[in-house]
């Protein structure tokens, strides 16, 4: 069985800045520090971090006055932060700098009088994170239906803005909506699609041109891990998402001599490595990777978390 990993696949610099703030927190101040919410959307790595000494809340009623507390790399709404103020927590945010320069360019849109339409998935943490940040008039669409069902006039001033993990495809189509169904319409194209999201993407739709079948290795709340998925599956190519070796099934790979693997952007390669351990208990593995670009991006961390 040949074996094609995907270039690049797994960690992006936001999650990496992330999982980098909760383990200096622990070393500087000691555990416990508590994390509001998955500080990515990857079980394997809230349970190791979870054994360094991490407590994951969903509800700032839960963490004690004053302890320190770490806001997950979706972004929370100005609500939890005054929340969090009120209570005396020590806070370290953790949202992704990309996610962090769409809530400004949301608001700086509101703020030139502006109706803003924000495409994204309802009930995700960095769509609810995204709606609290911004004051001002936001109407949440997940897909190019839904455009004509917003009830703003045609001749309104409109501004859109984009959750970072869509599918780069869907949101174009999305946009191209909004763009027909109003006559004064600025927005971003899909710049705010995050760096990550579209390079993996990309590699996928490549990926997809020489397998016979796709592995993503996520979690199932992970959007952008399921919108590779996705996109496998609309290139034609039997893909599946699952979270390390032991979800593979036998059936998936009878007749099946060449193999697509991928990761999310919040999986490690740690997972990666199981599923290629896994996939060898099948038979004979011969493993080879992709061309593609080489990510070189680094966020910094807060200062204070900065080692003199």
């Amino acid at each position: 069985m040949k074996v094609i990993l995907a270039q690049p696949r797994g960690f992006c610099a936001g999650v990496v800045r992330a999982i980098e703030i909760v383990e200096r927190a622990l070393d500087k101040f000691g555990a416990p520090v508590y994390v509001r919410h998955e500080i990515v959307h990857n079980r394997h790595v809230v349970e190791s971090l979870k054994a360094k000494g991490a407590r994951f809340v969903e509800d700032l009623s839960e963490v004690p006055p004053g302890a320190v507390t770490i806001f997950s790399a979706h972004g929370v709404s100005r609500a939890v932060e005054m929340d969090a103020k009120a209570r005396g927590l020590s806070v370290l945010d953790a949202v992704c700098p990309l996610v962090a320069k769409v809530h400004h360019e949301g608001q700086r849109y509101i703020d030139q009088g502006r109706i803003l339409i924000l495409i994204g998935h309802a009930g995700h943490p960095e769509i609810e994170g995204t709606m609290g940040q911004l004051k001002g008039e936001v109407h949440l669409i997940q897909s190019k239906d839904d455009v004509g069902r917003l009830d703003i006039p045609a001749d309104a001033p409109i501004a859109y803005i984009t959750q970072t993990t869509l599918s780069v495809d869907d949101t174009r189509a999305t946009i191209a909506a909004v763009r027909n169904g109003f006559s004064d319409v600025v927005g971003p194209e899909t710049r705010d699609i995050c760096y990550a999201t579209q390079n993996r993407q990309t590699a996928v739709r490549e990926l997809a041109r020489l397998v016979e079948l796709i592995l993503v290795v996520g979690a199932s709340n992970s959007s952008n891990s399921n919108r590779l998925r996705e996109i496998g599956a609309e290139a034609g190519v039997p893909s599946y998402l699952v979270p390390d070796g032991s979800a593979l099934k036998q059936e998936w790979f009878a007749g099946m001599t060449t193999i697509g693997l991928t990761a999310g952007a919040s999986a490690p390669e740690v997972l990666v490595d199981d599923v290629i351990n896994a996939l060898g208990r099948l038979g004979p593995v011969e493993l080879s990777t992709l061309s593609g670009i080489e990510e070189k991006v680094h966020f910094r961390i807060p200062q204070a978390l900065v080692v003199a």
